[in-house]
């Protein structure tokens, strides 16, 4: 099993942010490379779903564990026989925010997935709430 971590900053106010990762039915606006997600109510242990992309057999996943003032939470996902899980963070960074993802799971997967995780979390720190 390997890690890796992958972070981004920009102008979005941290609880900003946080409003969406907490709502999993948010996270399409954010990640270009998730066409839905399939989850009820907001980010907490034991919160269960599914995500789908495109032309690829959808991710099912489960919250393992969620710090809201933190800001912190993690959960696991699966497809077939392989196996990640993310822990995923929000800090202040001065006016703005920054955010991170660390990846465990086997390699090829990691380095395959981080363009995306990368992508996905320079657009979340710069969520606007309207």
């Amino acid at each position: 099993m390997s890690s890796l971590t992958v972070r981004a900053s920009g102008p979005a106010a941290a609880p900003n942010v946080w409003e969406a990762y907490a709502d999993p039915q948010r996270w399409p606006e954010w990640a270009p490379h998730l066409q839905r997600v399939d989850a009820v109510g907001r980010l907490r242990p034991g919160l269960k779903g599914q995500v789908g992309f495109a032309r690829l057999p959808r991710v099912s996943f489960t919250v393992t564990d969620v710090d809201a003032k933190g800001r912190r939470w993690s959960w696991d996902a699966a497809v077939g026989p392989f196996r990640v899980s993310f822990d995923h963070g929000v800090d202040v960074k001065g006016t703005g925010s920054g955010a991170w993802l660390t990846m465990h799971g086997p390699l090829p997967i990691l380095v395959l997935y981080a363009p995306f995780a990368r992508v996905s979390l320079h657009r979340l720190v710069r969520v606007r709430i309207d």
